[in-house]
């Protein structure tokens, strides 16, 4: 009994050193976080810095060569239309110059007569943007169409609205441009009784200035800019995006402007993507296509002045319930994703199929359910069964 009871126990001792061994060779669970699928909002946007500018803003520059009188005007003070705004003594011209004035006014009236007819353009597409919100109101009522079909009509209606003041404030403005360039060719072709002759500026639209660029009392060369004018209560917001960006946005999209200074985000509304590209150099040196796109606000622009920064999201799709799941977790497979799903301690390869991707989350449209916990990060040392332990 003793012989065997010995060798029973040098079995068991030998069977647990054979177990430890085993143990000891196999490798460690990896350490992992994990994030659970779920339902919820997603959003998709487009982020950059923007700027906000006044509407509609207009640059008065001398018309001809000459001393500058000191301007009196300081940032910030309001003028009324038809108020001064500065002086020149116009130095004598040659006869060639006198006939680049002239070329000047012909210009003057030619860009005037193109503003007269977008203010008409604008004018039919305001009023039919009107009448279409009137009729999809009418079948809002009788339930024939969608709210969001609704409130497209009345975003159509608002954008025109603001393109049909815009391009009245652009035709005013060049209005002014005819008769400065009018009134500079008369001043320079008459000889007044005392010897000197002096052209008058004047502001061509009520508002604020913007920006006194030349006050003191100098020689200015025609073309110089003296004094920006502006609006500073009816502003919006204009940010540079990637070419590869912006056409994925399109006139009525939602937009949120944060990091303004205050604590709440303000909503606007993109109303134009400029049609034509820059090429921009960014911060690595790297050499960009972008173009400017512009908004509206919705919101009071409030304290915001003209060229304060702002940070712009611009909402290209979103849905209040979709499944989503943590970017982070998903890694290429060829053409596809991959996540690696943790049951009972171990993880394994699934194959997924993803939709709209923001910055932290994905939509999925296959591959994995709801409740299933996927490993984010996932490091080069994982394979297909194993043993994960969470952090």
């Amino acid at each position: 009994m003793k012989k065997l009871l010995s060798r029973i126990i040098l079995i068991l001792f030998g069977a647990a050193v054979v177990a430890l061994v085993i143990i000891g060779l196999m490798p460690s669970p990896i350490s992992v976080a994990v994030a659970r699928v779920e339902r919820g909002p997603l959003r998709i946007t487009i982020d950059e810095e923007g700027e906000s500018r006044a509407h509609d803003r207009f640059v008065v520059s001398a018309p001809v060569s000459g001393r500058l009188e000191r301007v009196e005007l300081h940032d910030g003070d309001l003028v009324r239309k038809g108020a001064v705004l500065a002086a020149i003594y116009p130095v004598p011209l040659n006869p060639k110059e006198s006939g680049e004035y002239r070329a000047r006014l012909d210009s003057a009236e030619a860009l005037k007569r193109e503003a007269d007819e977008r203010v008409a353009s604008a004018k039919v597409d305001y009023e039919q943007a009107r009448r279409e919100r009137q009729r999809t109101e009418q079948l809002a009522q009788n339930g024939l169409v969608s709210v969001q079909s609704l409130e497209q009509a009345r975003n159509a209606e608002a954008t025109s609205t603001n393109e049909l003041e815009a391009t009245r404030f652009r035709a005013e403005a060049a209005a002014s441009e005819e008769r400065v360039a009018r009134a500079a060719l008369i001043a320079l072709d008459r000889e007044p009784p005392s010897g000197e002759r002096i052209v008058t500026l004047r502001a061509p639209v009520a508002g604020r200035v913007l920006k006194v660029v030349e006050k003191s009392e100098r020689v200015v060369a025609a073309g110089a800019p003296l004094v920006i004018l502006g609006d500073a209560r009816r502003l919006e917001v204009v940010v540079d995006v990637l070419t590869t960006d912006a056409v994925k946005v399109k006139p009525g999209d939602p937009v949120l402007l944060e990091g303004w200074g205050g604590e709440a985000p303000m909503r606007a509304s993109v109303r134009l993507v400029e049609a034509g590209a820059f090429t921009k150099v960014s911060a690595l040196g790297v050499e960009e296509q972008r173009v400017n796109i512009v908004a509206d606000f919705v919101d009071p622009p409030g304290p915001l002045g003209d060229g304060y920064r702002v940070e712009v999201r611009i909402i290209i799709w979103e849905a209040a319930n979709v499944l989503r799941v943590r970017s982070s977790a998903l890694f290429r497979h060829g053409a596809g994703w991959r996540v690696f799903v943790v049951r009972e301690g171990r993880a394994y390869r699934r194959d997924v199929e993803i939709g709209h991707r923001s910055q932290f989350d994905a939509e999925v449209l296959g591959g994995i359910e709801q409740g299933d916990e996927v490993i984010v990060h996932p490091s080069n040392q994982l394979a297909d069964g194993a043993r994960v332990q969470l952090k």
